[in-house]
């Protein structure tokens, strides 16, 4: 940590009882709350459970597990600091599936450290990062009695499936959750050296396509060349939604875009990246995408279309001379200002349904995830204590930046609770979030606990500044 001055009493509290904390990030790692598998449920409920009761033992009040019509959520808060802000703080316990585990150097579970480095599912993304500030109230609230503003938590368990449940769940807990404004410790930072703050993510849209072309599969003896394939007519369909330049071929896919602005490109400019480097990080020979644009360009500004999976027909060993009757596959979309998940969905099913062979039946299912562009003003009182936190860690100013992801719960924040969500978590590109041999710094999980000491003291006395929506 640099420029934090003669150590304080929680910081003093933080480097005695470093070693407990680290251990209790293994104890939550070690827990499978996988939320997109059945198989995971009550290891799901097992993680709540585990979180509301380190969250009590930091000294949170009012700890307690909530149903959401899913899986559970989390909620506790210290409101005892009279007249100033109240900061709701944002994280989600559940993980994304393992597989494959064939891919992993050590079991995913079962916490593995080399050096500074912690392996397992979850470990970047995103329960290290959800340990910060519970970390940080205990230390404060152990040395000091008090916290310097007023605390909410609310810790969800679906983010990782889109959490279906949380726009319900905090429009029924509206009263509860009420804040000034909401810190997110799902984020990063740019690297070891360099801090972020992230001020835009992009929205999300998802659907299942099903291609039907008969009612059984057939026998491609008796009616190859007679009937259309069910595999082949998707794959058309698939192909004609791209160009082989990789733009959008969806009629009015990019209407509501907006131009750059010079600002924007200011702003990407100084994005410390090379092409070589995201192809190194990647793992690819060569990048791929909208023609007229940097990769940064790209990935914080610019719409996207993927195909996340397809399958139709055979997939065992051997041949199985069969004309597959159905072929599914799932599509996303990342969305920027100006650009709503219904709109885009609804230009992409009539793009479809017109290019569809005329002897295939397609339908849609719309999936779950979905979630609108997010935007922060750049002066808003929550960057500012954030930026501060972040210069007294890392000694230098931090980089603005968007991200090409999507959190939904910043946008459903907006909406619901009428407040902006500030980033504040220290995970960084390279640690394999949702892939095998996933990690996380033990440094930057030490010093994010003290960013988030920072940032709540940045905001005592400054609720006449705060910007709300």
């Amino acid at each position: 940590m640099k420029g934090v001055g003669n150590m304080a009493n929680w910081e003093a509290y933080l480097e005695d009882h470093q070693e407990e904390i680290d251990q209790d990030l293994i104890q939550l790692l070690s827990i499978p709350s996988v939320s997109t598998s059945p198989q995971h449920t009550a290891d799901v409920q097992r993680a709540a459970q585990w979180v509301a009761a380190r969250l009590g033992q930091a000294g949170g009040e009012h700890v307690q597990i909530l149903e959401t019509g899913g899986h559970p959520a989390v909620y506790g808060d210290w409101l005892h600091a009279e007249g100033e802000l109240t900061v709701l703080i944002y994280g989600h316990y559940d993980v994304q599936p393992a597989e494959p585990l064939e891919l992993w150097t050590t079991d995913p579970f079962m916490p593995r450290v080399e050096g500074d480095l912690i392996f397992a599912r979850g470990a970047s993304d995103m329960k290290g990062n959800l340990l910060l500030p519970i970390a940080a109230c205990e230390a404060l609230l152990k040395t000091e009695g008090k916290l310097p503003v007023n605390v909410k938590f609310l810790f969800e368990g679906e983010e990782e499936i889109g959490s279906p449940s949380l726009a319900h769940f905090m429009t029924n807990h509206k009263d509860l959750l009420a804040c000034d404004m909401m810190a997110s410790a799902d984020s990063g930072q740019l690297s070891l050296d360099e801090p972020a703050i992230e001020v835009g993510l992009r929205g999300l849209c998802a659907v299942q396509v099903d291609v039907r072309s008969s009612g059984v599969d057939l026998h491609s003896g008796m009616a190859g060349g007679l009937v259309h394939n069910a595999a082949q007519a998707l794959v058309e369909i698939l192909a004609s939604l791209k160009g082989l330049d990789g733009r959008v071929t969806v009629t009015g896919f990019y209407n509501e875009v907006a131009d750059i602005t010079p600002e924007e490109r200011q702003m990407m400019d100084r994005f410390p990246v090379t092409d070589t480097q995201l192809k190194t990080m990647f793992q690819v020979d060569e990048l791929f995408g909208e023609p007229g644009f940097t990769p940064v360009e790209r990935n914080w500004v610019r719409p996207t279309l993927d195909i996340n999976g397809l399958w139709a027909g055979f997939q065992g060993t051997g041949v199985k001379t069969v004309i597959p009757a159905e072929a599914h596959a799932k599509i996303t979309c990342r969305l920027v200002p100006n650009q709503t998940p219904e709109g885009v969905l609804d230009k992409v099913k009539d793009y479809i349904l017109k290019h569809a062979p005329s002897q295939v039946k397609v339908s849609f299912t719309d999936l779950p995830g979905q979630g609108v562009p997010y935007r922060i003003p750049s002066q808003h009182l929550g960057l500012t204590a954030v930026r501060q936190a972040l210069l007294q860690v890392y000694g230098v100013e931090p980089l603005e930046i968007r991200v090409g992801a999507s959190v939904p719960v910043t946008a459903m924040a907006l909406q619901i609770l009428g407040v902006y969500t500030v980033p504040l978590g220290m995970s960084l590109d390279d640690e394999h979030m949702h892939a095998p041999d996933e990690f996380y710094r033990i440094s930057n999980f030490h010093r994010g606990q003290v960013a988030y000491v920072l940032f709540l003291t940045e905001l005592v006395g400054k609720q006449q500044f705060l910007e709300k929506r």
